[in-house]
């Protein structure tokens, strides 16, 4: 047989050719990889993605209309639709959500995973009216579990500690230390034990422990959400407020002290070897957004999109309830969280700081490429 002969393709042909191949190269580009190879997330019910769907809680959102804007329905996200950490997974560049730890398989892990439970709290005793929930200790150990399985699936510890290094963690606890424990007294002591400064101290230091367990496992690109305004919630609102629109100045004044002591503590954890701490101030983005919505594209800012009672805060959304119409108009979803508007606000800004005020001292777009 004898040899082939090649023949070049005709002009039009060659053209389409070419195209077709930057075409191939433009959705490459566009599309890219994630600025990170993993993100691992920790916090409460703003957070949670389905982990307490299976525990004896009440603290789950694994019924509509939970859900109703998202694409996989009810999945125990506390929100119309996504969380803040969807939003920010997405701007990282992630083609899928991070994954609720309690379903993630093992090569999930090397994504990421989230860890976070409703009612959690830095101390072991928060949320616990509301029965089982992972409290921050908790979801650390299930994070230790989950780097002992990367350490067998990367073959050892060195190449484990490389890969976390390069992840995204974001750590947001706190909240519920304030609504379901020290603004409870008929159920917690802490509001007798402590000032608001003193709980805040406790708190802190605790906090600070617990973060040192995520260094000392690999972190160190990480991000500590401060607790918003929760003295602006439907549900404080509706019990401690006159009018149902000022918010409980006793609450966000508590909370504040706590945020003011978190930027000393990233300050603190940035001094150790490789880490490189931020904070997000929520509370301060959610200020700025209090203080002009309709700048945001909202129109209701006191009242829950879904709930029962004065401003829609007695309660959480009831199983198959009727929520609002025009969800994108509303800040709170429930009488506790915010809808997906306001969430992809927060995750934004968290992203990529509107403000200097947003980030101390970088966003996560810069925390990625450090």
């Amino acid at each position: 047989m004898g040899r082939a002969t090649m023949r070049w393709p005709q002009p039009a042909l060659m053209l389409l050719v070419v195209a077709a191949r930057l075409a191939t190269v433009a959705v490459v580009v566009v599309r890219g990889e994630p600025q990170v190879p993993c993100y691992f997330v920790f916090g409460d019910s703003l957070v949670d993605n389905g982990n307490n769907n299976d525990i004896a809680s009440l603290a789950r959102a694994n019924y509509p209309p939970y859900g109703i804007d998202f694409a996989g329905g009810a999945t125990g996200r506390f929100s119309n639709g996504l969380t803040t950490v969807d939003a920010i997974s997405r701007l990282l560049g992630f083609d899928d959500y991070i994954p609720a730890y309690a379903g993630a398989s093992g090569d999930q892990l090397l994504t990421g995973v989230n860890f976070a439970s409703a009612a959690a709290g830095i101390r072991d005793e928060t949320g616990q009216q509301l029965g089982q929930r992972i409290s921050f200790g908790g979801q650390l150990q299930n994070y230790q579990a989950a780097v002992q399985q990367l350490v067998s699936i990367l073959g050892d510890e060195d190449s484990a500690a490389n890969h976390l290094s390069q992840c995204i963690f974001t750590v947001g606890m706190g909240s519920n230390d304030y609504l379901n424990n020290y603004f409870m007294p008929a159920v917690y002591s802490t509001s007798q034990q402590y000032t608001p400064a003193q709980y805040a101290d406790v708190l802190i230091d605790q906090y600070s422990q617990q973060v040192r367990t995520l260094y000392n496992y690999g972190a160190r690109k990480v991000a500590l959400m401060g607790v918003g305004q929760v003295g602006c919630s439907p549900n404080e609102l509706a019990q401690h407020s006159a009018d149902g629109a000022t918010c409980v100045p006793e609450i966000n004044g508590a909370i504040d002290i706590f945020n003011r002591k978190l930027v000393a503590l990233v300050d603190q954890f940035n001094a150790l070897p490789g880490a490189h701490f931020t904070y997000i101030n929520v509370y301060g983005i959610f200020e700025d957004i209090l203080r002009a919505p309709g700048s945001h594209g909202l129109t209701v800012t006191n009242r829950g999109c879904c709930g029962v009672g004065r401003n829609n805060g007695q309660v959480t959304c009831l199983p198959f309830q009727t929520p609002c119409a025009n969800r994108n108009e509303y800040l709170f979803w429930d009488a506790f969280h915010p809808t997906e508007a306001a969430n992809v606000l927060v995750g934004r800004r968290a992203y990529s700081a509107a403000q200097p005020s947003d980030v101390h001292p970088v966003d996560l777009r810069t925390l990625a490429q450090l």
